[in-house]
């Protein structure tokens, strides 16, 4: 059998494949403490557990449109209102089968092969993998600690060729956390409009972020930008990761062409979890949503403290998502080779920066701090243990 070139060239998720051996050392008995994913251990909001058995009891679970079922798409498009102020049409909204498919569907309606795409590094990597199978060339435009490992406008503008066609943006982002400040956000927006290049902007974890000093959330590119292409999810803010909804918010233009994929891609998300994310938005829902996000922010302290005693910096804190992102550079190891002996020697689940770019792949690592308290508190624990027993660099 021949395999395509494109799937020989996709690199391993490497947080999956972290929290592979993890399950594997869980069958042999171990009790392993996983940091490696960003699953919240929540799960979902009460509500939509008893939407989701009414509407598996009471109709039959046919098809929807490709785009969604119209009572969510009204009610997305009212969650950017009431949340973050901007008017979205619900004529705008595709309802997806995951983040994921989000992403796929508009790197399929935007990219050509050969188009450059900009992305920043570290970054998540299924944005790339994705963005390349449609045959885009991927600049990984390094950042720093200075940027909070974000683009900012003179990186783009330094790294812009007449081949740019667009720019892949996370905010809050993964793996660090961090948020582009919005008025730079903006600027950067403007530059790629300015030079007729798309913006897909990941707002997955937004919902996440912290609020300001009057206690707003942070803004949605969509309050400066309504023609980025905006992706977002139930998964994080909602903890419905396994339920593999998603959405995405698009420039009216482009709706006839996602619809077009959406039918040819996947015909349409689950109608279930269409259903049943309609309880959501309840102000019920959303009251447990809140307090979910205002315990994240307490697992983070928790998080950076007990790094900071144990001497692994965090150059950067983050202010969203569940994620920290810390340099392992001093403890004589690679990221690769730290998370492999965390795993192993410690049963702690890490992810190596090797899955997030090139300029931190070797110092740096992922924590996800999606976990329960008290796992965090013995992971903390027991990676202080494997770190004082290391003979330092």
């Amino acid at each position: 059998m021949r395999i395509s070139q494109r799937a020989q060239s996709v690199s391993p998720f490497y947080a999956m494949e972290f929290g592979k051996h993890a399950a594997a050392l869980e069958a042999q008995g171990h009790h392993v403490v996983k940091l490696s994913l960003g699953e919240p251990d929540f799960g979902a909001p009460p509500a939509v557990l008893d939407a989701l058995r009414e509407a598996v009891g009471s109709r039959p679970m046919s098809y929807t449109g490709a785009l969604g079922l119209p009572e969510l798409r009204q009610a997305i498009a009212r969650f950017y209102g009431d949340q973050h102020g901007v008017e979205v049409d619900p004529g705008r909204v595709v309802v997806t089968a995951g983040a994921s498919a989000a992403l796929v569907l508009g790197a399929a309606a935007l990219v050509d092969p050969g188009d450059e795409v900009l992305i920043a590094d570290p970054s998540y990597p299924c944005n790339r993998q994705i963005a390349e199978s449609f045959g885009a060339r991927v600049t990984l435009v390094p950042t720093s600690a200075r940027s909070r490992y974000q683009l900012d406008t003179a990186s783009v503008r330094s790294h812009w060729t007449d081949r740019t066609r667009g720019i892949m943006v996370a905010s809050p982002s993964n793996p660090t956390g961090t948020s582009v400040p919005a008025d730079e956000l903006a600027a950067i927006c403007e530059l790629a409009r300015e030079r007729d290049a798309w913006r897909i902007v990941d707002e997955i974890y937004l919902d996440l972020g912290d609020h300001g000093e009057h206690g707003r959330p942070p803004r949605s590119v969509l309050s400066y930008d309504q023609e980025a292409v905006v992706i977002n999810s139930f998964s994080k803010y909602f903890g419905m990761t396994g339920w593999r909804l998603g959405w995405c918010v698009v420039p009216e233009a482009l709706v006839p062409a996602l619809e077009r994929l959406a039918q040819n891609y996947m015909i349409c998300a689950s109608t279930p979890a269409q259903h049943a994310a309609l309880a959501c938005f309840t102000p019920e829902s959303l009251a447990v949503c809140e307090e979910r996000r205002a315990e994240f922010g307490r697992r983070r302290a928790l998080v950076l403290d007990g790094l900071a005693q144990i001497g692994l910096p965090v150059p950067v804190p983050p202010d969203g998502a569940f994620y920290v992102y810390f340099d392992v550079s001093g403890t004589g190891l690679t990221s690769w080779e730290f998370c492999g002996r965390a795993l192993q020697d410690a049963q702690v689940a890490l992810t190596p920066g090797r899955d997030f770019g090139v300029g931190t792949a070797d110092t740096h690592v992922r924590l996800s701090y999606a976990a329960s308290a008290g796992e965090l508190r013995e992971g903390i624990a027991r990676l202080g243990k494997f770190v004082a027993g290391l003979p330092r660099a």
